[in-house]
C-alpha cells in the first residue's frame, strides 16, 4: 500500500467501528459526547449523601399522597436517587438505547449511494464507501449525544421527556438543576424538591403501566425507524436539485408540503397517536401535581407556573430531543393536554379523569384529546364482545346528542397562565392553574 491517504482512511475506520465488533461505536460516540456536554467537560463530584436522604424522606411522603390521587398502584416502593449532570446523561442513553439502536440500524439497512469512480489502485472507491457508511452511525450516535447532554443541563428528574424507562425502583433527581430551577424563580428549595418529587413519582406511575408503556414504546419505535428513511429521502431530493437553483428554491419555498411528500399516511397516523398522548399524559401529570401541591406545599401557584414557563420559553433541549423520538414539547401541545384534563373534570370529575389509564382502550385517540367529552361517550361503552350488548340493541350512551353529529363537539381552548422569572422586568405575577388563563 503505497498511498499514505488510504493507510489513514482504514486506520480511521479501525478507530471509529469498521473493525469486527465494532457496531457500538455510535453508542461509544454518543456517551463520550454526552459526559462532555452535560458536565462542560469538568469533573463531577459524587451525590452528597446528605441529598439522598432528604429525598429519601421527601419520597415517601409523596409516594403515599400520589398513589391515593391517581389510585395507580407502585409495584415496588420507589426511590429517589440523586445524581450529576452527566450520569443523568449516561443514564437517559442506556434506558433509550433500544430505541436509539433501532434507529442506526435501520440507517445501516438504508443503500448507500454507489461509490463515486477514483482513479487511483489499491480499492480506494470501496474504502471510501465503507468509510462514508460506517461514519454515518457514528454521526448519529453523536446526535443522540449532543440531546442528552443538552437536554441533562436542564432536566429536574427522570422523567424529562415523556418516554418509558426500564423497569426499576430508582427514579433519577439532579439536585444542581432542582436547586437552580428554585433560584431563578425565587422559590423555597425545600418546597421545590418536594414538588419534584410529586411530579417525578406521578409520571412513574403512568409510565409503569404496561399498556402505557407498550404503546408509547410502540408508536416511538415505528415513527423513529420510519423518520430514517424519511430523512435519507429528504437528503436525496435535495442533493438532487443542488444542479438546479430555481427547482432547489421551489422545493425549499413550501417545507411543509415537502415533508408530507415523504411521510406516508401510516406515519402521519403514527405521529398523531404519539402526540396526542403524550401530550393528554403531560396535562394530567400536570393537574395530579398541582392538586397535591396545594395541600403539601405554601406555594403551589408559584410552581407550577414557574414550571410551565420554565418549559415554553427555554425549552430548545427539550424540544430538540424529544424530536428525536417524534415528540412534540411545543407550547401548543402543552396547552392541549392541559385543555383536555378541563374538559373532562368539567363533565366528569376525578373520577372520570382517574379512567384514563386503567385500560388500553382508554388511552385517548388524537380526534378525543381535542375534544374529551367524545372521549367520555366511548369509554362508557360496553365491550364489544360483552354478550349483553347485541347489533340489535345499542348501548344506552352510545352515541351523540340527538340532532348533533358524531365528532361534531369543538375542542377545548386553552391559555398560558401569566408569570414571570423574578429577574424580568416586571417580575412574576399571580398564581394559575399552569396551561389555562390567569384570571
Amino acid at each position: 500500500m503505497n498511498d499514505p491517504f488510504q493507510g489513514l482512511l482504514q486506520d480511521l475506520l479501525k478507530v471509529i467501528g469498521g473493525s469486527a465488533g465494532g457496531r457500538s461505536a455510535w453508542l461509544d460516540a454518543a456517551r463520550s459526547l454526552a459526559q462532555g456536554v452535560a458536565t462542560d467537560g469538568e469533573p463531577e463530584p459524587n451525590a452528597d449523601p446528605l441529598e439522598r436522604i432528604r429525598l429519601e424522606e421527601l419520597a415517601r411522603v409523596a409516594e403515599l399522597h400520589v398513589g391515593e390521587a391517581t389510585g395507580l398502584p407502585f409495584e415496588r416502593s420507589p426511590v429517589m436517587v440523586p445524581v450529576g449532570r452527566g450520569a443523568w446523561a449516561q443514564k437517559a442513553l442506556e434506558a433509550w438505547q433500544p430505541i436509539l439502536g433501532k434507529m442506526v440500524e435501520a440507517q445501516r439497512d438504508v443503500p448507500a449511494a454507489p461509490p463515486v469512480p477514483f482513479d487511483g489502485e489499491g480499492g480506494m472507491e470501496e474504502l471510501l464507501s465503507r468509510f462514508a457508511s460506517t461514519l454515518g452511525p457514528v454521526l448519529m450516535g453523536m446526535q443522540f449525544g449532543s440531546a442528552a447532554g443538552h437536554l441533562a443541563q436542564r432536566a429536574l428528574g427522570q422523567y424529562a421527556l415523556p418516554l418509558p424507562w426500564p423497569s426499576s425502583a430508582e427514579i433519577l433527581v439532579t439536585p444542581q438543576n432542582v436547586r437552580r430551577f428554585a433560584e431563578e424563580w425565587s422559590l423555597p428549595e425545600d418546597e421545590t424538591r418536594l414538588w419534584v418529587c410529586v411530579r417525578e413519582l406521578t409520571t412513574h406511575a403512568v409510565m409503569t403501566r404496561p399498556h402505557v408503556a407498550d404503546r408509547i414504546r410502540s408508536l416511538v419505535e415505528s415513527l423513529t425507524v420510519e423518520m430514517v428513511g424519511a430523512h435519507q429521502g429528504l437528503a436525496e431530493r435535495l442533493g438532487g436539485d443542488v444542479a438546479d437553483p430555481e427547482a432547489l428554491q421551489r422545493l425549499m419555498a413550501d417545507p411543509e408540503a415537502l415533508l408530507a411528500d415523504l411521510l406516508t399516511p401510516g406515519q402521519r397516523r403514527t405521529s398523531e397517536d404519539l402526540v396526542a398522548l403524550t401530550s393528554v399524559l403531560g396535562g394530567y401529570v400536570d393537574h395530579v401535581t398541582s392538586r397535591l401541591a396545594a395541600t403539601l406545599i405554601g406555594s403551589p401557584g408559584s410552581l407550577s407556573e414557574a414550571w410551565y414557563r420554565y418549559r415554553i420559553e427555554e425549552s430548545a433541549s427539550e424540544q430538540a430531543a424529544g424530536a428525536l423520538f417524534g415528540l412534540d414539547l411545543t407550547r401548543a401541545q402543552v396547552d392541549r393536554g392541559a385543555a383536555f384534563v378541563r374538559g373532562v373534570l368539567d363533565r366528569a370529575g376525578e373520577e372520570g379523569l382517574g379512567r384514563l389509564w386503567t385500560d388500553a382502550r382508554h388511552l385517548p385517540t388524537p380526534a378525543e384529546a381535542d375534544a374529551p367529552g367524545l372521549w367520555l361517550e366511548r369509554i362508557a361503552l360496553p365491550e364489544l364482545d360483552d354478550p349483553q350488548v347485541t347489533k340489535e340493541e345499542p348501548a344506552p350512551g352510545s352515541g351523540p346528542a340527538p340532532g348533533v353529529p358524531w365528532g361534531s363537539e369543538a375542542p377545548e381552548e386553552g391559555g398560558p397562565p401569566s408569570v414571570r422569572r423574578h429577574d424580568s422586568p416586571e417580575g412574576p405575577q399571580g398564581a394559575g392553574d399552569p396551561g389555562g388563563p390567569a384570571s
